[in-house]
């Protein structure tokens, strides 16, 4: 499906581009607002702190591959905000969702909860820190056709601030314009191979996604850099990459990394140039496509 033209508009209470930011689509009744965790404390004195609202902790840990993510709903942001400010050490920013109106309704917030968490480990781009699955409340149709439009305005707000919690990492939109374009919904894949090692991914607004399959360099050579010898070692304790034989590794997975060149570092086992080591089927190289001109 193609997406829809929309308007977003972002508000900084404090004028600081980097402290906290409201986001509103200016068609709907739902708010996210993104705070710091050096800045909670000046959320607490706005009056959106009283109301009922879903939250994300988000944070990162030096041997995950994944960020981290918690999610919660509450009948006082401010109230369970400020015990996870003093319980939990893992999250660096709150992302709390509300209604603009004041109308959310904790039934509204357990069931965002519910598919917030579920579609978030089924996407499974962070890795979730939640000890259950959450509660599905019972929800007559027309409150759940109303929580199904609050999801949806909050996936497009989230991702918009910077966190694609709910974005799959199976296909790849707004691909450029090119004689060798597949359709609309499909991904344009590219190949990566060498000295065992064959993978396929695809290029994203996030980065470039290695798609399950793949097959990696088990053994990878001196001049590896110290982020990719890291890297993959995480992955294969993560289970990311299992033994497939004496020379390969098998990725389990999808896994995004933030840069091309990366990822074909890391099936590569080696320094890699990933704009021309990822080749499309006509042998076009990652460059060719999104770097050059192709009118």
């Amino acid at each position: 499906m193609t997406p829809t033209a929309k308007t977003i508009q972002i508000y900084l209470p404090s004028g600081n581009p980097r402290g906290i930011r409201c986001a509103e689509m200016t068609t709907r009744t739902v708010k996210l607002i993104e705070i710091p965790r050096i800045h909670l404390k000046d959320f607490f004195t706005m009056p959106e702190a009283m109301q009922v609202g879903l939250y994300f902790l988000v944070g990162s840990d030096e041997e995950d591959s994944k960020p981290q993510l918690y999610v919660g709903q509450t009948g006082e942001l401010k109230k369970r905000l400020d015990q996870h400010n003093k319980e939990k050490d893992f999250w660096e920013r709150a992302f709390v969702a509300l209604s603009t109106n004041n109308t959310m309704t904790q039934t509204h917030a357990l069931y965002l909860e519910f598919q917030a968490i579920q579609t978030a480990s089924d996407v499974d781009r962070y890795h979730l820190l939640n000890g259950n699955k959450g509660i599905q409340p019972h929800t007559p149709a027309p409150l759940q056709a109303d929580c199904d439009e609050l999801f949806y305005t909050l996936k497009v707000l989230i991702s918009t601030l910077g966190q694609p919690i709910f974005e799959a990492l199976n296909y790849a939109p707004n691909q450029p314009t090119s004689s060798t374009q597949p359709t609309e919904d499909e991904p344009m894949l590219f190949y990566c191979s060498g000295v065992d090692a064959e993978a396929t991914g695809f290029y994203e607004e996030d980065g470039f996604v290695i798609l399950q399959g793949s097959k990696f360099r088990k053994h990878a050579v001196n001049s590896l850099s110290a982020w990719g010898i890291k890297t993959r070692q995480t992955m294969i304790n993560d289970g990311l990459l299992v033994d497939l034989d004496n020379n390969h590794f098998h990725l389990t997975q999808n896994y995004i990394c933030k840069t091309p060149s990366g990822s074909a570092q890391l099936v590569l086992g080696r320094t890699s140039n990933g704009w021309v080591e990822w080749k499309n089927k006509h042998g076009q190289t990652l460059s060719d496509i999104y770097r050059t001109d192709n009118e």
